[in-house]
């Protein structure tokens, strides 16, 4: 048996018929009426008496406990003083709430902890989306032809003065997104839709940076806006649909006026051709009339020339010459004169010329009665 029964049934601690536990006695019921909440008192003496008893020499004032509460205090000392700042972090040591003129680098680092205190600050590049989707911030704006936009933009943003950041600015991050919501709606409004949703995209974000960096420049945040990105930009959805059948409207008339500009194009270089092919036709036609000219005039002289020198003989040839091209194509019948003696020849002349042709009869011709 693991225990004597016969003491009364006070269980493996010997209690008795007391029902005690074993740190002497037995569990208590609620003192006062049933259901009430148990004496937190007596639950912290017992807890102590239990730490009394588990530390050497069986509690009172012993001088490991200090020591061992000392050692305790001396960890949580070298815990608090002791700091690592990350890569993308650097770290600025408060004496007293005042900040120090240094900067502490990524590495591990000691202050004297609680006089000091550390905060930190990312340097790494960062980046906050703003409007559309974003619960954030609305972003539907109004445009300067009075038309409502949706946009949706990010800003990517850099910590350039630790101290400015964490100590002249409650809400640096929050105010660098009240003003870059504002900036975008300034800019937006001084343009037309259009602008935003395909023609000025690069210079609308242009402006919104400047805006914001020169804001942030006034109220000294420490921060450096390295680029302003337009994501998305579209109209509302109650009118997308409208929006979408005018840039269709857009985008054929481009189109047609693309075709209009080919098509003057085409027969702007045709009709120029033309005109060059004229001209040269001309200036040939010019050249080969004047040389022709120039060739009879001096044909007409070397004839002329020849004339003065033998008048008779050149008046004869050209005589001959232009009797030759006269009857060069007619028909010519020549007769020699004194050929048969006195006898008249006969020839057939009208077998000599060429006969016409006769025509077929149209129709059947009767016999003679």
């Amino acid at each position: 048996m693991p225990w004597n029964d016969k003491s009364g049934g006070g269980g493996p601690w010997g209690g008795g018929g007391n029902n005690q536990g074993p740190w002497g006695q037995g569990p208590k019921g609620p003192s006062g009426p049933q259901g009430s909440p148990p004496d937190l008192e007596d639950i912290i003496r017992r807890g102590q008496d239990r730490l009394r008893r588990a530390l050497p020499g069986g509690g009172g004032s012993s001088p490991a406990i200090f020591a061992l509460i000392a050692v305790a205090l001396v960890a949580l000392w070298a815990f608090k003083a002791v700091y690592t700042v990350q890569p993308d972090e650097v770290a600025v040591e408060l004496r007293f709430g005042k900040p120090k003129p240094e900067l502490s680098q990524p590495g591990l680092h000691f202050h004297w902890w609680p006089l000091e205190t550390v905060e930190t600050a990312k340097i790494s590049e960062q980046l906050v989306d703003i409007g559309g989707g974003n619960t954030s911030g609305n972003g539907l704006m109004l445009s300067g032809d009075q038309n409502i936009v949706n946009v949706q933009f990010s800003v990517a943003y850099q910590v350039s003065d630790p101290r400015a950041y964490l100590f002249d600015v409650s809400d640096p991050d929050g105010m660098l997104r009240q003003v870059a919501e504002s900036a975008m709606r300034e800019a937006v409004g001084r343009r037309p839709a259009q602008d935003i949703f395909r023609d000025d995209r690069q210079g609308i974000a242009a402006s919104v940076r400047e805006i914001i960096q020169t804001t942030l420049d006034g109220y000294k945040a420490g921060l450096n806006v390295n680029a302003v990105s337009i994501e998305d930009a579209a109209p509302p959805r109650e009118v997308a649909d409208a929006f979408d059948e005018v840039q269709r409207a857009e985008q054929d008339e481009d189109k047609f006026v693309e075709q209009a500009n080919q098509y003057s194009n085409q027969k702007l270089g045709q009709a120029r051709g033309e005109a060059a092919q004229v001209r040269e036709d001309a200036a040939a036609y010019k050249n080969r009339v004047v040389q022709e000219a120039e060739g009879e005039a001096q044909r007409f002289i070397s004839v002329y020339d020849e004339y003065a020198k033998a008048p008779d003989v050149t008046r004869k040839r050209l005589y001959l010459e232009t009797m030759e091209r006269v009857l060069k194509d007619s028909n010519k019948v020549i007769v020699e004169q004194g050929n048969g003696q006195g006898v008249v020849p006969y020839l057939p002349l009208p077998a000599l010329q060429p006969k016409a042709p006769v025509p077929a009869a149209s129709g059947v011709t009767g016999g003679a009665q």
